[in-house]
């Protein structure tokens, strides 16, 4: 695409795009970016939309980042995923298995149609969509020709060894880089609700643990507290903003890795 082309565009979404423009500027190895989040409670302190904000936000930088190189995209953001492990809470909306496999497979059957690009990145901002996700990448290599990574940023920065309880669901990180973002939506006052840290150990066993899997919910007393797994009075806008940084930055080569296997996929 020329350069000149690309100045005259509103953005590197493609819900900003023409259709005419989508022929002039997208190629087959154009790469597309969709952010997939969640509508799930985050605690007293953080909104439902908490992984919406998040996935769209760690989109955004990423194509800020590395946009030009890699010629990324962005697509329109999946805001109701699969949110079971949290449905004890009001407000949380989540889709079945099956309605979350048809919809992921009917938007890659779309893409496909109505799109050159032929390399997709999801941005995924939920850790409770890995399972299903990382299946459907398979589906939607093989049935569609789609090179496909799914990328999960928040695991991404390194852990806190030391920490009492890893960093799970609306603790440090997560409220850290929404301080960071959106402090408007972060409710500072009702961190000083969470007073009982979980487990560690329990968190670990249940959650973590690779030898065996178990359904688990944040209503447990055990593994979260007010639904919370991880140390939110520890977080600052000052460590969220270095999390965002640091997950831009290594985006970076899993792009430039999915690119290099486009040879792989049989169209």
């Amino acid at each position: 695409m020329a350069a000149d082309m690309q100045s005259d565009l509103p953005s590197r979404s493609i819900g900003d795009l023409t259709f005419p423009e989508i022929a002039r500027c997208l190629r087959a190895s154009s790469v597309l970016c969709m952010p997939i989040g969640s509508i799930e409670q985050h605690g007293p302190h953080l909104p439902l939309n908490t992984d919406v904000v998040l996935s769209e936000e760690f989109t955004r930088r990423i194509i800020a980042r590395w946009g030009e190189t890699f010629d990324l995209w962005q697509l329109p953001t999946l805001t109701v995923s699969l949110a079971r492990e949290h449905d004890w809470a009001p407000g949380t909306l989540s889709l079945s298995i099956h309605s979350m496999t048809a919809l992921v497979r009917d938007l890659g059957r779309e893409i496909v149609r109505s799109l050159p690009a032929r390399n997709l990145a999801i941005v995924n901002g939920h850790g409770g969509n890995r399972g299903i996700l990382e299946a459907l990448a398979q589906e939607l290599r093989a049935d569609f020709a789609l090179n496909i990574c799914v990328l999960h940023p928040a695991a991404w920065p390194e852990l806190d060894a030391k920490a009492q309880c890893p960093e799970i669901h609306g603790g440090k990180n997560e409220t850290s880089m929404m301080l960071a973002i959106a402090p408007n939506l972060v409710r500072q006052d009702q961190i000083a609700q969470l007073k009982n840290s979980p487990s560690g150990d329990s968190v670990r066993a249940t959650i973590l643990n690779q030898a065996v899997t178990w359904p688990w919910t944040t209503n447990e007393k055990e593994i979260a507290d007010l639904g919370v797994i991880g140390d939110a009075h520890a977080a600052s806008a000052e460590f969220g903003r270095r999390l965002l940084g640091q997950i831009a930055d290594m985006a970076g080569p899993v792009i430039k890795q999915l690119l290099d296997r486009q040879h792989l996929v049989r169209g």
